[in-house]
């Protein structure tokens, strides 16, 4: 870690069956809040998800208390680090679900794919029964993945259970694999599938991160990058920080190459929003970048929020 970054960024989720989802929101408000933590944490009857930043001692002291609620011992986060702080402020909400499916009744705390580490999944899609789906978001997709798999074309996680009804039939007889950035998509859909009747369903452990972090780059079967929900963008093989930018417009990444396209304005709009904002959008976004700018001259930070994968 560089010394000089002040900021430790705890991304984490955890499926568990939570009694009184209220009054932990309500506990975890406060405690987070006497640490110093900012963020967006979600909390639901199914568990936990949501991204943190502070102080590497306040990070830890709120893992350590997470760990502590019940289902959630396990609670794996993956760590970055920054000398910005990427949040204004703490926010902790209560959700129906901590990763949107909208799929009715779908219990990951009873039942999920089963789980493939990093070292042993080109072994499991190599093979021709396996048929590989990627659960990610179209924008996500179109910045990398993994050879051969499936696009849903998906603009949102929700949108899965319909693309699946409408081309369920080609997959009869077939093992299904998927996978998603850090494992929580993969977990709630593979469980969604289970209920479906699927009986082989498998999902990359730790997500694409976790595969990009161990597996050998000349063994990889990863092309491109990774989108991340956090300030790096995108990450590559190691997870290195990779050449795309955020456009402010609508939060879709853009390879350098786009900003040379029409419709690009830095912090107000790009190809593929131009003509999704009206013009009173634009002038807002453009008042944005301004006082942006003006923070940046003062040496201070223009701050926005990150948010947990979804």
């Amino acid at each position: 870690m560089d010394t000089f970054k002040a900021n430790k960024i705890a991304a984490l989720y955890r499926f568990a069956r939570i009694e009184h989802p209220e009054l932990l929101r309500d506990r975890l408000d406060d405690t987070l809040s006497e640490l110093g933590i900012r963020g967006i944490l979600l909390v639901a009857a199914e568990g936990i998800n949501g991204t943190l930043a502070g102080s590497e001692v306040s990070i830890d002291a709120a893992i350590a208390h997470l760990r502590a609620i019940p289902g959630c011992e396990g609670v794996q986060p993956k760590y970055s680090f920054s000398d910005v702080q990427p949040f204004r402020r703490l926010r902790v909400r209560l959700k129906q679900e901590i990763v949107t499916l909208g799929a009715g009744e779908v219990d990951p705390n009873a039942a999920v794919g089963r789980y493939v580490a990093p070292q042993d999944w080109n072994d499991l899609i190599a093979d021709p029964d396996v048929v590989l789906i990627d659960t990610r978001n179209d924008y996500e997709v179109a910045v990398g993945s993994f050879e051969g798999a499936l696009d849903p074309g998906t603009r949102s996680f929700g949108e899965f259970p319909d693309w699946w009804r409408r081309n369920a039939a080609q997959f009869e007889g077939k093992k299904v694999a998927m996978f998603c950035t850090g494992g929580i998509r993969c977990e709630k859909s593979t469980s969604w599938l289970i209920g479906q009747g699927v009986d082989e369903v498998y999902h990359l452990q730790g997500g694409i991160l976790k595969y990009l972090e161990d597996m050998p780059q000349e063994q990889s079967t990863w092309q491109g990058e990774c989108f991340v929900f956090d300030e790096r963008v995108t990450v590559g093989h190691g997870l290195k920080p990779g050449p795309h930018v955020l456009c402010a417009g609508c939060r879709r990444p853009l390879a350098p190459d786009d900003l040379t396209r029409n419709g690009y304005e830095r912090g107000v709009s790009c190809h593929h929003c131009i003509d999704e904002r009206t013009p009173e959008d634009r002038a807002r976004f453009r008042e944005r970048q301004r006082q942006i700018d003006l923070a940046a001259a003062r040496g201070e930070a223009h701050l926005t929020g990150q948010k947990p994968e979804s």
